[in-house]
């Protein structure tokens, strides 16, 4: 089975960006799974933009810590594709992972969110992980893991962990792609960061100039999606053992789009 696994879909550019990429290659994969969390306006998700990435073709929505940006979210969080980080503490409404059918063959989601740099109360992804692994792996060999995180050692020690037992690591969160993809040890296909899908003259997705002034005088900004017409489509396509669940290949997906091709929508 295959799988196109989209990063970070920042605010109508990331939209855009998606909406070009399926509508150009509308059969090169099996199951499309996105991460969502700035996908409205660069900062969470609201009912109108979850609507619109289904009409897409979107099977799973992944989040991390920008999923309770718009207050909204509560009205729909429970959503059964829609995603937010399963070890935040067990009373947070939302879930955190979910087994899926696409064409016949079951597999399932989970969502993780790391600790070092963003917040250390959270449950340690690691053993959440054993936790849900242990009960979706009855149902499906096909285990793919959005591990949302800022540091690539805490990414990188986590594919190992679950190496063998997770088909899928797939890194989100820093909007910047690495070249790290490959298949682990023991089979299991990973990545630090599938990278951002949204303006690709920006700071990671949002008008420089309101980053850059932070930089220089430490003050707090308000950050606004840039929406020049140049986006980028960011992703990785993994071809996944339908029995085994061992990822048989790994590769980036890059496209620059121009505002002619957009236009073509």
């Amino acid at each position: 089975m295959r799988f196109l696994i989209v990063g970070d879909i920042v605010g109508k550019p990331g939209r855009k960006a998606l909406k070009y990429y399926t509508i150009s290659h509308p059969h090169s994969f099996d199951a499309l799974i996105v991460n969502v969390e700035n996908s409205a306006g660069g900062f969470g998700i609201n009912k109108k933009v979850y609507e619109e990435l289904k009409s897409m073709g979107v099977d799973v929505m992944t989040s991390g810590n920008h999923i309770w940006d718009k207050k909204e979210v509560m009205e729909f969080i429970d959503t059964e594709d829609l995603l937010r980080p399963a070890n935040y503490p067990p009373n947070v409404p939302g879930k955190g992972y979910g087994v899926y059918e696409k064409n016949g063959i079951r597999f399932a989601v989970i969502n993780l969110m790391g600790r070092i740099f963003l917040d250390p109360h959270l449950e340690n992804p690691f053993l959440t992980f054993d936790r849900i692994f242990e009960e979706v792996s009855k149902q499906t060999s096909l285990v793919l893991v959005d591990f949302h995180a800022e540091a690539t050692s805490e990414k990188y020690a986590f594919g190992l962990y679950a190496d063998g037992r997770a088909s899928l690591v797939f890194g989100t969160h820093t909007h910047v792609p690495t070249a790290d993809h490959n298949v682990l040890k023991n089979g299991t296909g990973f990545v630090c960061d599938v990278g951002m899908s949204g303006c690709w003259h920006s700071a990671i997705g949002m008008k420089a100039e309101d980053v850059m002034r932070k930089f220089l005088t430490g003050l707090p900004q308000r950050y606004e999606v840039e929406e020049r017409e140049d986006v980028v489509f960011n992703a990785i396509l993994a071809d996944i053992d339908e029995k085994s669940g061992k990822c048989l290949s790994i590769q980036r997906v890059q496209k620059y789009i121009t505002k002619e091709e957009l236009r073509e929508l």
